[in-house]
C-alpha cells in the first residue's frame, strides 16, 4: 500500500520527484477493463492502471463491470457495462455524475477522464483534471475541447492529431501502448491478408476487400458490427463483397486476434480519415506482421515506410505495397512496436500528472517521460523577462502570438511532447 500524500502545514502538497500519488481514473461505462473483444479506450486505461500501480501509485478506477485490473480501489457505476446502449447519451451522463460524486469522497492528487462528458465537471474542481483525447478534435468535438478551455489539460495520443487543432489546452502528447510481451510473434504463414476493426466507412474495409481482389489474395475480416451505423455498412459495403476468399470471421477476442494477426502475411489499414492513433497497428507489428496502410492522421508516425510496412497514398499503391510485403523483415516489426510498449506510455503520463501537481509545466524540449521539468515561478519569471519584444507584435521566437492571447503568459507556454 503506498503512503498517503504528504501536506504541509499549509495543506499543499510536499514536492518528491517519488512520491506516490493518489489517482482517480474515469473510464467510459461502455465496456469492461480491460474488454473481452472490442474496446480500444477500455484496454488503453486497463494497461495504464496496472503500470501505475507496478510504480507504486494509488488508483482509484471508476469504470463498469467486474474489477480485473490492479487499481487499489475499483466502482462500478454499473454492474453490467451497457454496451448495447452505446451511443446514448443517458449512460454516459450518469456515469460521469456519479463518478464526481465518488472522486469528492477522496483525497486525489489528479484526476484522469477519458469519458466524453466527465470533463464537464472539471470546472471548479481544485484537483487537476487530465484529459485524453482518444477520438477526433476537428468539427464538435474539437469546438468541445477548446471550450473546456484550462478547466482540463489534454493530451493528444499523436502529433497528427495535435496538429490539427492547435488551440485546444494541450498539456503533451502520448503514444497509446500495448503490453507487447502479450503479443506472439507470428511466422505470418496463414496465407491471408488481415482487416481488423470496427466496420464503419471511416475504417476502410471496402478499401480492403477491392485490395485483396486486385492482388488475388485471400482476405480476412474480423471486426464489431453492433450499432445501427456499423451494421448498416456492413449490409452496403462489405456483405455483397463477400466470396471465396473474401471471409468476415466476426469480433475478434484477445486471444483470436493475437492468433489472426500473427498468421497474416500483413494488415491492412486503408484508413479513410485522420486516424488520431491506430492501436491496431501497433498490436500487428507486435506479432512481427507489416502494415500496409494509407496516409492518413497517425499512421506515419506508427509506421516506417518500407521497414515495417508501407504507408501509401492511393489504393494503386496500396496493391503494389502488398505484393512488396514478403521482402519486409518481421523482427524488425516487432522490434518497432517496443517503442510503443505500455512502461512508455506510464512514463508519460506519470511525468505529466506531476507535472501538475507539483505546479510545473512541461519544459520545453523535454520528452514526457523526462524528468526536466520547469517549476511554475521560474515560467513566470522568464515570461516577465520578454516584454521588451512584445510590442513589436511577435515573440522571442519570431512568432506572432494568436489573436486574443497575451504571449509569455505561463498557463499558455509551449508544451512538448514525445
Amino acid at each position: 500500500m503506498a503512503e498517503p500524500s504528504k501536506r504541509d502545514v499549509h495543506g499543499h502538497l510536499e514536492e518528491s520527484a517519488d512520491r506516490p500519488l493518489r489517482i482517480g481514473m474515469l473510464a467510459p461505462p461502455w465496456f469492461a477493463i480491460p474488454p473481452a473483444g472490442y474496446g480500444g479506450i477500455e484496454a488503453m486505461v486497463a494497461g495504464l492502471v496496472d503500470g501505475l500501480v507496478a510504480r507504486g501509485h494509488q488508483v482509484t478506477l471508476i469504470g463498469a463491470g467486474e474489477h480485473k485490473t490492479a487499481a487499489q480501489r475499483f466502482c462500478a457505476v454499473f454492474s453490467e457495462p451497457p454496451s448495447s446502449r452505446l451511443g446514448e447519451p443517458m449512460p454516459e451522463v450518469l456515469h460521469a455524475a456519479a463518478a464526481a460524486a465518488l472522486f469528492e469522497r477522496d483525497d486525489l492528487d489528479v484526476i484522469h477522464d477519458h469519458t466524453l462528458a466527465g470533463p464537464l465537471l472539471a470546472r471548479g474542481r481544485a484537483v487537476p483534471t487530465v484529459v485524453t483525447a482518444h477520438g477526433p478534435v476537428v468539427g464538435e468535438p474539437g469546438d468541445y475541447l477548446v471550450a473546456l478551455g484550462p478547466t482540463v489539460d489534454v493530451v493528444a495520443i499523436s502529433w497528427a492529431q495535435r496538429r490539427l487543432r492547435p488551440e485546444v489546452n494541450w498539456l503533451t502528447t502520448v503514444h497509446n501502448g500495448i503490453d507487447v510481451a502479450s503479443f506472439p510473434m507470428g511466422k505470418g504463414d496463414g496465407g491471408y491478408l488481415l482487416f481488423l476493426g470496427r466496420f464503419t466507412p471511416d475504417k476502410g474495409a471496402h478499401l480492403a476487400i477491392d485490395v485483396a481482389r486486385a492482388t488475388g489474395r485471400r482476405l480476412v475480416l474480423a471486426g464489431k458490427v453492433n450499432e445501427a451505423a456499423e451494421k448498416a455498412y456492413f449490409l452496403d459495403a462489405v456483405a455483397p463483397r463477400l466470396r471465396r476468399g473474401i471471409e468476415y470471421v466476426g469480433e475478434a477476442d484477445a486471444a483470436t486476434k493475437r492468433e489472426l494477426l500473427g498468421a497474416a502475411e500483413a494488415l491492412l489499414f486503408p484508413v479513410c480519415w485522420e486516424e488520431p492513433f491506430g492501436l491496431v497497428m501497433v498490436e500487428s507489428m507486435a506479432c512481427g506482421t507489416p502494415v500496409v496502410a494509407l496516409r492518413r492522421g497517425s499512421v506515419p508516425e506508427i509506421v516506417v515506410h518500407g521497414e515495417t510496412g508501407f504507408v501509401v497514398d492511393s489504393l494503386d499503391q496500396l496493391v503494389h505495397a502488398v505484393a512488396a510485403v514478403g521482402s519486409l523483415d518481421r523482427r524488425r516489426c516487432r522490434s518497432r512496436a517496443e517503442l510503443f510498449d505500455n512502461a512508455r506510455m506510464v512514463a508519460g503520463y506519470e511525468a505529466c500528472y506531476r507535472a501538475l501537481v507539483d505546479g510545473r509545466e512541461l519544459s520545453r524540449g523535454a520528452r514526457p517521460d523526462d524528468p526536466m521539468l520547469v517549476p511554475a515561478h521560474a515560467a513566470r519569471a522568464a515570461a516577465r523577462r520578454m516584454p521588451s519584444l512584445h510590442h513589436l507584435g511577435r515573440t522571442e521566437s519570431g512568432v506572432r502570438p494568436a489573436p486574443g492571447r497575451k504571449p509569455g503568459r505561463p498557463s499558455q507556454l509551449p508544451r512538448t511532447s514525445l
